[in-house]
């Protein structure tokens, strides 16, 4: 594998254009044993969200600018970006600060998870058939928030709602508060501190959504680096992964107006879950990878 300084060297003197600059990424990262799976799934997307974001430009005008030359200073910020990469294996999100979640861009960093979920796919849909009338959706809330991807996703299917998105974590809130000032969301969204339900007493919601820490601990153990370079709190949730869904499941109910529901995304949990409660009839809903992985439940079948 070429060591930092052979990058730095290789950078200075012979990558000249960005078509230089990818095709050197492509190599650098086959070579290498990073890990896909923020957001890409192979060396060619990665080095094009690399080098094209690291320079500040459009992903689709890639083939505009493959000839462009790139000045030195860029130079010197690729490769350092590649170096980061993979030795550190920091994901590419953390390097250029940004992700990507069905078709929209989400400022990120260390602070918080990586944006991907399911219940996206759901929301770019106004979780039809769900909510026959987005419109009448009200008020709506995100448990789990961490970048608060999820809850502008919410505010952008159900217009009149009162959106909240909630986490643990503060220094998650201000990644979301991020992008809640990015979309100019202020004045639909509120960000509150919370250990779940815990500073929700009083609220009610026609929506809640969640995509929690759902890695079982025999899982959270073979995490490959990338993942661990994200946030763990976010990320385990007990020795069955289901900790925080046992929390949704035993309190949501109390949270919802008449004909609400609650979407939890569960990963990889469905048999586990359905031992845990044989006596209630999930609601599976479909998503690109199938309908094991995201669940629907409405007020009556929570209480």
């Amino acid at each position: 594998m070429t060591t930092p300084n052979n990058i730095h060297t290789a950078a200075s003197t012979e990558l000249l254009t960005i078509r230089d600059w990818l095709r050197y990424a492509v190599s650098q990262f086959e070579a290498s044993d990073i890990f896909y799976g923020h957001g890409t799934d192979n060396a060619y997307d990665e080095a094009v969200w690399l080098v094209m974001s690291a320079l500040h430009l459009p992903m689709d005008t890639l083939n505009n600018f493959f000839d462009a030359r790139i000045t030195n200073v860029e130079r010197s910020k690729l490769s350092q970006l590649l170096e980061q990469r993979i030795s550190s294996h920091t994901p590419t999100a953390y390097l250029v600060k940004e992700a990507w979640l069905q078709g929209l861009k989400f400022f990120v960093d260390e602070r918080v998870l990586v944006p991907r979920s399911f219940i996206a796919e759901l929301l770019n849909d106004d979780l039809s058939p769900w909510i026959e009338y987005p419109e009448l959706v009200e008020s709506a809330a995100d448990i789990c928030t961490g970048s608060g991807c999820l809850g502008i996703m919410l505010a952008s299917a159900f217009p009149n709602a009162a959106v909240d998105v909630v986490d643990i974590s503060t220094d998650a809130l201000d990644v979301a508060n991020i992008n809640i000032a990015n979309y100019g969301l202020e004045d639909q969204i509120t960000a509150i501190q919370s250990d779940m339900f815990t500073a929700l007493k009083g609220r009610k919601y026609d929506v809640i959504i969640s995509n929690p820490p759902y890695v079982d601990a025999p899982s959270m153990a073979e995490l490959p680096a990338e993942y661990r370079n994200e946030p763990q709190i976010a990320l385990g949730s007990g020795n069955d992964g289901l900790d925080h869904t046992h929390t949704l499941l035993r309190e949501a109910g109390h949270y919802l107006n008449e004909n609400g529901i609650l979407i939890v995304e569960i990963g990889h949990n469905r048999d586990a879950l359905q031992a845990a409660y044989p006596n209630i009839a999930f609601n599976w809903l479909e998503v690109s990878s199938g309908n094991e992985f995201v669940f629907l439940l409405t007020k009556a079948q929570l209480l």
